[in-house]
C-alpha cells in the first residue's frame, strides 16, 4: 500500500497553569491509502490531538508532518486551509450542520468552498445521498426534522463531496443510540470498500471492528498495532475475539 500520511518525531504540548503538558510525545506513524485506520486509547491518551495534527487542524509542536512528500506541519494557516479543502474530509460526534440550510444546501456549502464544479457535485451529492438511504423527498428538510442518525449521515456525505485524499472521525457515533450508530458505520464501511482512506478517533469496541487497522495509544505515544482484513470479509465472532484479546493485552 502507498503511504499517505507520516509522522516524525510528532510532539505536542499545551501550557496548563504555567506548566507544559506532553500529549503526544516523539510519535511517529504511518497512515497508507486505502486503510480503514482506527485510533484508540484512555482518555487524555491523545487520540484527537493526534488526529488533529494529522489532518492539519492543529500544528505540532515538535516534529514534522507529511503528506505524500509534502510537509504540511511547515504551512501557514492559509495553506493549512488549502490543504485541508482540497485533500480532507472531516465528521465530528458534534454534526455541525446549518440549521438554516436544507439537507442538500448543507452538502453543497463544502462544494462552493472548494469551488468545484457544480453540476458535477450536484449529482455526486444526490448520488451519494441516495446510497445511504436519505430519500430525495428528505433533501429539502431541515437538520430539525432529522434524526441524529440521518444528521451525520448528511455529515458524511458533506465530507466526501469533494472526494478527498482522506475522510477524518472524531467519535462519529459517540452522540447516537446503537441503531443509528450501526446505520453510520454502514456508511463508514461502504465508503472504505470504495477505496477511501479513513482515519477515525473512537473508544468503542463495535466502532473498532470496522477498521482494518487498530493504533493504540497510552500517555501520548504508540504502544501497539492490531490488523484485521476488510470488515465482512471474516467470521464477525472470530474478528471480535481477535480484537478484544488485542485491546485486553493493551489494558483497555
Amino acid at each position: 500500500m502507498n503511504r499517505i500520511l507520516r509522522t516524525e518525531k510528532l510532539c505536542k504540548s499545551f501550557s496548563n497553569a504555567g506548566l507544559q503538558q506532553h500529549v503526544i510525545k516523539n510519535m511517529d506513524l504511518e497512515i497508507f491509502e486505502g486503510d480503514f485506520t482506527v485510533i484508540m486509547g484512555s482518555s487524555g491518551s491523545g487520540k484527537s490531538t493526534l488526529l488533529y495534527a494529522l489532518s492539519g487542524m492543529d500544528k505540532p509542536s515538535l516534529g514534522k508532518v507529511y503528506f505524500g512528500d509534502e510537509e504540511i506541519s511547515s504551512y501557514n494557516n492559509d495553506q493549512l486551509a488549502v490543504f485541508r479543502r482540497k485533500h480532507c474530509g472531516f465528521v465530528f460526534q458534534s454534526i455541525y450542520l446549518l440549521d438554516n440550510m436544507n439537507v442538500f444546501d448543507n452538502i453543497m456549502t463544502g462544494a462552493l468552498v472548494a469551488q468545484k464544479n457544480s453540476p458535477e457535485l450536484v449529482d455526486r451529492a444526490g448520488m451519494l445521498l441516495k446510497k445511504v438511504g436519505i430519500s430525495e423527498d428528505m433533501w429539502k428538510k431541515y437538520p430539525n426534522q432529522l434524526s441524529g442518525g440521518e444528521c451525520q449521515r448528511v455529515g458524511i456525505i458533506r465530507g466526501v463531496i469533494n472526494d478527498p485524499k482522506i475522510l477524518f472521525a472524531d467519535e462519529p457515533t459517540g452522540a447516537l443510540n446503537s441503531s443509528s450508530g450501526r446505520d453510520v458505520l454502514d456508511v463508514f464501511t461502504e465508503l472504505h470498500k470504495t477505496g477511501q482512506s479513513v482515519v477515525m478517533v473512537t473508544h468503542d469496541i463495535k466502532t473498532a471492528l470496522r477498521g482494518s487497522r487498530v493504533i493504540y495509544l497510552r500517555d501520548g505515544g504508540i504502544v501497539g498495532e492490531h490488523r484485521m482484513p476488510a470488515y465482512g470479509t471474516d467470521d464477525d465472532t472470530q474478528r471480535r475475539e481477535s480484537l478484544q484479546n488485542f485491546l485486553n493485552d493493551m489494558g483497555w
